[in-house]
């Protein structure tokens, strides 16, 4: 883990130290915007794009498609309703029991799993994520990077590799690793971030006013977090790089109390992915099973009641006990027989009781309902795979990569179906799509070599030729940066 965590942490300063160089190029900043003179919004998103791309290469990420538009649609939500000038927003979800969550330059929003296990409600989950759009609507990079000018301080690489380091669950050599990497530029950076955490609770907390989630919220989480850190015998990787001190929980609830004040409800759509991913990392699933039972037989309101009934289900799922899991969901379908999690789980679990020849035309009528909704397209190509409709499930994949390019989970399914189907220039052309997005050019060029040799044996058009040569061309000129 950390040789590994350490060669991420090497690739990303060197990504970093290339990333100058841009803005050395002529722009004009806004009138009266010294930031975008520095750094431009622009800049920033490529930047961003370079992050995420080392993010997805080097931590474990989720792509449970119930969670990922879960995150999604909160944060729309939020940006919404936020100073945001630039709405081009990238997500990621590690694969981490660890609590934390990160801003990066070019709208970069990644959570650890653990924030869903530690928030209760989506209004905490929520405050997080307010808090974090705050520092990208603020430009905490930017400004950072301005300041680091002016002390010479090579802030960018050490904000980069400060993120990745909080992304993974080895926070202890990780900064040992940025330590070694960058010296004393951490110390100089921890000095600016106090105002700047300040700054994106206090416009975190007026957007979640402003998006109808309670601001009350975000007091209750850093309290909570306290507490975590004076039990723990090592704090939450959050703590680490949002540290939570008495005055800020003061601070966070004293702003809360001046807001009008209105009803808030709690959203059950949180609560079943909160369900999801507490049973994906429960020890004993067997007790997750006796827990729920008895939580269901006290008296609670309906959502509450609801949520534990689908966390049932998806424990009895998790102990392989599909009739018992179906008997429970079908309690919530008779409800509401359209809820896309439901629906999504349900075929889910007729898939893991090979009964996909059922799970198809089910999700099929559904998605006529929500149509491109990716949690059920995505649960179809699992269908339409175990069913062995490998083309159907490969032309699937490949039209619900129009609606989400950037999305390197369905790349990499698309690119192993249409292995099984027998198409393979379209191997290699996903995988180079694939390797793209996970910052891999050099394998992206070898996959698009190869697509191409195949391409030129067997005769294809001059057009499907020439577009595969203007590819080859692209990801070269994308190394050829990098390398300068």
């Amino acid at each position: 883990m950390r040789s590994h965590l350490l060669a991420s942490l090497a690739l990303l300063i060197g990504v970093s130290l290339f990333l100058p160089h841009a803005s050395a190029q002529p722009r004009l900043p806004s009138l009266g915007d010294r930031i975008s003179g520095t750094v431009s919004l622009e800049e920033e998103y490529r930047m961003g794009q370079q992050f995420l791309a080392q993010i997805r290469r080097s931590t474990p990420t989720i792509p449970d498609a119930l969670l990922n538009s879960y995150l999604e649609n909160v944060t729309y939500r939020l940006a919404s309703r936020s100073e945001l000038r630039d709405h081009r927003l990238s997500f990621v979800i590690i694969d981490s029991e660890e609590l934390n969550a990160f801003a990066a330059p070019g709208g970069i929003i990644g959570v650890n799993t653990g924030l869903f296990v530690n928030a209760e409600n989506e209004a905490e989950f929520a405050s997080v994520m307010a808090h974090e759009i705050a520092h990208v609507s603020q430009r905490h990079f930017a400004r950072g990077v301005d300041e680091a000018q002016v002390g010479r301080i090579p802030y960018l690489a050490t904000l980069l590799a400060s993120v990745i380091v909080m992304a993974t669950s080895d926070a202890q050599h990780g900064t040992a690793a940025i330590t070694a990497a960058q010296g004393m530029a951490v110390s100089n950076q921890l000095r600016h971030s106090r105002s700047n955490e300040a700054e994106a609770d206090r416009i975190g907390q007026n957007t979640m006013f402003n998006a109808g989630l309670d601001p009350a919220a975000m007091g209750t989480l850093f309290e909570r977090l306290v507490a975590l850190n004076r039990l723990g015998s090592r704090p939450p990787e959050f703590l680490l790089s949002h540290p939570v001190t008495e005055s800020r929980v003061a601070d966070a609830r004293s702003r809360a109390v001046r807001y009008p004040s209105r009803p808030y409800s709690d959203n059950l759509e949180y609560r079943l992915m909160r369900a999801r991913v507490v049973n994906h990392y429960a020890a004993d699933k067997r007790l997750l099973v006796a827990d729920y039972e008895r939580r269901i037989g006290e008296r609670r309101d309906e959502i509450q009641e609801d949520a534990f009934t689908y966390a049932l289900a998806v424990a009895y799922w998790e102990n392989e006990q599909y009739a018992l899991a179906r008997q429970t969901l079908a309690r919530l379908l008779a409800k509401e027989p359209n809820r896309i999690s439901y629906v999504a789980t349900e075929a889910e679990f007729l898939i893991a009781q090979n009964e996909e020849g059922q799970a198809i035309p089910y999700l099929r009528r559904h998605l006529e309902i929500n149509p491109d909704n990716h949690a059920l397209t995505m649960t179809l190509a699992d269908a339409l795979i175990e069913a062995r409709a490998y083309e159907q499930a490969a032309d699937l994949l490949d039209a619900h990569t129009q609606a989400r390019p950037d999305d390197h989970h369905i790349w990499y399914q698309l690119a192993e179906v249409q292995g099984q189907a027998g198409n393979i220039s379209e191997v290699h052309q996903a995988r180079a799509e694939y390797f793209t997005l996970v910052g891999d050019f050099s394998a992206a060029r070898n996959q698009l070599q190869y697509a191409l040799r195949l391409e030129q044996e067997a005769g294809s058009s001059p057009t499907e030729q020439a577009r595969l040569q203007q590819k080859i061309r692209d990801v070269e000129r994308t190394i050829a940066e990098l390398s300068g």
